[in-house]
């Protein structure tokens, strides 16, 4: 909704679904030569015994919601259901294939295209969704704007930002990052446990081979334990800065990286 001073009023729902009308999507996109949608995709998979299965449904629309509050962006409804395999050993966990999280957000970026937005960002919750670097790839390649965000220096500018004491290598599933954001944005999915659950294991080497179920009889992999609301908060707020190199980049009119390349330096010739 437009107020009387131009600025727009985004109503926002409580839960994970965008509040956006028809109308609201009509007016931010007037006059706007390149539209942004984001797409939260997340999974539902095990997360110990502390956070829900929808964790990482929940993190990428919180991280969606925070980029959405910040910047002239349609925000989608999310992928809830995607490549969760290494998870399958716990019970509550759904997978669907990765032919399949291919084709849905290329028809969604296709429907988009349709209506007059152009440009998508995939913001994903879930490391195993290796697929969706993949469909980026392949639809920049043929001329279409797509990112997906956040990358890992996105996560790792994010971590120092919010004092996070994990490194991302230790802190791979139900661990501070997502304990804090949850924390933060949903504590009242978070159950009792969280604060007695560390487990590290660092040498992971053989996951997409073994799954989780080789690494963790928990189901958790970090430390959970060191999590608060305040590091949430600040875990989004990092993001939603970093979230506006994309933007730029992709609301542009050139195809330029938002930071300059190296230049190349050839080989010394050996004289000899």
């Amino acid at each position: 909704m437009v107020d009387s001073d131009g600025s727009e009023t985004r109503f926002t729902a409580s839960g994970p679904l965008p509040a956006d009308t028809t109308e609201d999507v009509r007016t931010r996109g007037a006059g706007v030569a390149r539209q942004v949608a984001v797409l939260p995709v997340g999974s539902f998979e095990q997360h110990g015994r502390y956070l829900p299965l929808s964790t990482d449904t929940l993190v990428a629309c919180a991280i969606a919601r925070e980029v959405a509050a910040a910047f002239p962006v349609h925000l989608l409804p999310p992928v809830t259901i995607s490549c969760s395999h290494e998870h399958a050993a716990w019970p509550g966990t759904v997978s669907i294939s990765s032919v399949t999280l291919h084709a849905m957000v290329r028809d969604i970026a296709d429907s988009l295209r349709r209506s007059g937005v152009d440009t998508l960002v995939l913001i994903n919750g879930h490391g195993g969704n290796y697929v969706l670097g993949n469909v980026v790839q392949e639809s920049t390649a043929t001329g279409a704007r797509m990112a997906l965000f956040p990358a890992v220096e996105d996560w790792e500018t994010a971590r120092e930002a919010a004092g996070v004491e994990t490194s991302l290598l230790t802190d791979m599933h139900a661990g501070e990052i997502e304990t804090s954001i949850l924390l933060h944005t949903d504590p009242e999915y978070l159950r009792p446990g969280y604060e007695t659950s560390d487990f590290v294991a660092d040498d992971r080497r053989h996951l997409l081979s073994l799954g989780m179920s080789a690494y963790t009889r928990s189901g958790v992999i970090g430390r959970p334990s060191r999590a608060s609301a305040e590091k949430g908060k600040e875990l989004l707020a990092s993001l939603a800065d970093s979230f506006g190199a994309y933007f730029s980049l992709l609301t542009s009119d050139s195809d330029v990286p938002p930071v300059p390349l190296a230049p190349h330096v050839p080989p010394a010739v050996d004289p000899s």
